[in-house]
């Protein structure tokens, strides 16, 4: 692994420059079981010395534990990095295993001055609205975010899982930096309407999952079996039970790629996500989740594989023999109203 840095790139028209893979920050203290702090931290490091800028976490992940996790980073280097977190899924104190869609003006000010509070500084990078409330307006949640902006606590606009449409009534209120949302090997619905959008308006994909949350590297094969009872991934239909037996199958032109390549099937994952993005003509920095140091160095190597047409002709097909849906209850994703 060389310690040259992976390139840069903007986040989309007006956004800031940043590397072009990014660091899924949620599985360092929420989502995937045990953790070692101390392996998580210096994984912040390393990915930072790789020139990894784009840090993404959310209020969300444990309540707002993971915002607080990631804070003594964020101030040790708060010049040389881009905060990206999120509002919009609300955890009820007395059921914290759900999450209840808010985008209303109150809950979003509210939202903003605990996340400000639990990061320690004085304003967010990158703000996203995490799902859509689909009975409020987008526009008016924009407005609401748009204010934030003029208020001086945040400096770039985002939103997760919208459509192509919804894409487009937000940018007329105010300009939106990034669209975050799955986008891999496994998950391409975004490219029916989203990425199209994103294209014609100089917004930036920030695809979340790029690794289809650690199957597409052949790290676990059935959730059931190979991860432990607090692992959420044990709740996505696609990596149990049968569907879990049918997916582990299709990595096989994965692996061929891999090899002749002489480089793992994660980042084959990850080239296949920066080429797609390429023929959309769209800007993307993946942002895939490790807290391990090798781990990190692999994924940003990966940024440096080029794969060609027949590869990608290869791999083309995965998709659409999937089994199961990326999450138990669609309706919190752009699919489920595309």
């Amino acid at each position: 692994m060389t310690d040259s840095k992976i390139a840069k790139v903007r986040l989309g028209t007006d956004g800031p420059e940043v590397g072009a893979q990014g660091l899924g920050c949620m599985g360092m203290s929420f989502a995937y079981g045990p953790t070692d702090a101390d392996e998580a931290r210096a994984t912040l490091e390393r990915a930072l010395e790789l020139g990894v800028t784009l840090f993404d976490t959310a209020d969300a992940y444990g309540q707002g534990a993971n915002e607080t996790f990631l804070s003594p980073f964020f101030k040790a280097h708060r010049d040389e990095l881009v905060i990206a977190t999120k509002f919009g899924l609300s955890i009820p104190p007395d059921n914290p295993t759900t999450r209840v869609v808010r985008n209303d003006a109150p809950y979003i000010r509210q939202a903003v001055e605990a996340s400000l509070r639990r990061l320690d500084v004085e304003v967010i990078d990158l703000y996203y609205m995490h799902r859509r409330d689909v009975n409020i307006p987008i526009e008016e949640t924009v407005g609401v975010m748009s204010e934030l902006v003029r208020e001086g606590k945040v400096k770039h606009l985002g939103l997760s899982e919208v459509t192509g449409g919804e894409l487009r009534a937000a940018q007329a209120v105010h300009p939106i930096t990034a669209v975050q949302s799955e986008w891999s090997l496994f998950s391409r619905d975004i490219e029916a309407g989203v990425v199209p959008a994103a294209g014609e308006l100089g917004v930036a994909l920030v695809p979340y999952s790029p690794l289809g949350r650690g199957f597409l590297t052949g790290s676990f094969a059935n959730a059931d079996t190979d991860l432990t009872e607090s692992d959420f991934r044990r709740q996505q239909p696609r990596f149990t039970g049968d569907n879990a037996a049918v997916n582990a199958a299709l990595l096989e032109p994965v692996r061929a790629t891999a090899e002749a390549h002489g480089v793992s099937l994660g980042q084959i994952a990850l080239a296949w996500v920066q080429r797609q993005a390429a023929s959309y003509g769209v800007s993307a920095v993946p942002i895939p989740g490790t807290r391990r140091r090798g781990r990190v160095e692999e994924n940003a190597a990966a940024t440096r594989i080029v794969l060609g047409d027949e590869e990608m002709a290869l791999l083309e097909p995965i998709a659409s023999k999937v089994a199961g849906e990326r999450y138990a209850d669609m309706s919190f994703s752009s699919a489920g109203r595309e």
